[in-house]
């Protein structure tokens, strides 16, 4: 195998990426996608112990968790020490995809560093036939996708200070996030 860099549906794009840790794929997916390295790749898990495993999650953080995902909503928050010093992030953008196939590949493999499937600033790639054409001799396997996905790339998050920001919006919006803590 030449790396270990999957291509995957989830429910809204599809993703490329690879375990955590691996980072030698993890700099090779940047090259793939000619990404600024200042760029953070967000870390897709399988479950809330997943997410504790890599990050700090104080309560209104477990709490937006639990009832937003698994869903199209990325939360950053800040890495543990040890993970800190593995991957040299202070913060990860972190997901629970609502994808059975995407879910099936966490649970078996545990968090993937994980973009979308473009170059870098273009549009995101969501046909199985354009990626296997464009990425098939660059990534060690391409999964088909079996189910619907929304083709909306997930809302981002910042969780890392008091003050809630959004960083990009989708189908999460910022009043969804602030009703629902203020119901709390």
């Amino acid at each position: 195998m030449k790396n270990n860099i999957i291509i995957f549906p989830t429910d809204t794009v599809y993703g490329i990426g690879c375990p955590l840790f691996d980072l030698e794929s993890t700099k090779r997916i940047f090259e793939i996608k000619k990404r600024p390295l200042n760029k953070p790749l967000a870390v897709l898990c399988y479950n809330l112990a997943q997410i504790e495993e890599i990050c700090i999650v104080n309560e209104k953080a477990k709490a937006l968790i639990n009832k937003f995902l698994p869903g199209p909503v990325t939360f950053i928050l800040e890495a543990k020490e040890e993970v800190k010093n593995k991957i040299n992030l202070k913060t990860i953008g972190v997901r629970i995809p609502n994808s059975k196939i995407a879910l099936n590949i966490l649970k078996e493999k545990g968090p993937m560093s994980t973009t979308s499937v473009n170059d870098s600033g273009q549009k995101p790639l969501d046909e199985y036939d354009d990626i296997v054409l464009n990425y098939k001799e660059l990534v060690a396997k391409i999964y088909p996708k079996e189910e619907m996905s929304s083709s909306i790339s997930s809302t981002v998050i910042d969780l890392t200070t008091d003050e809630i920001k959004v960083l990009r919006e989708g189908q999460i919006t910022l009043k969804m996030i602030e009703d629902y803590l203020s119901n709390l």
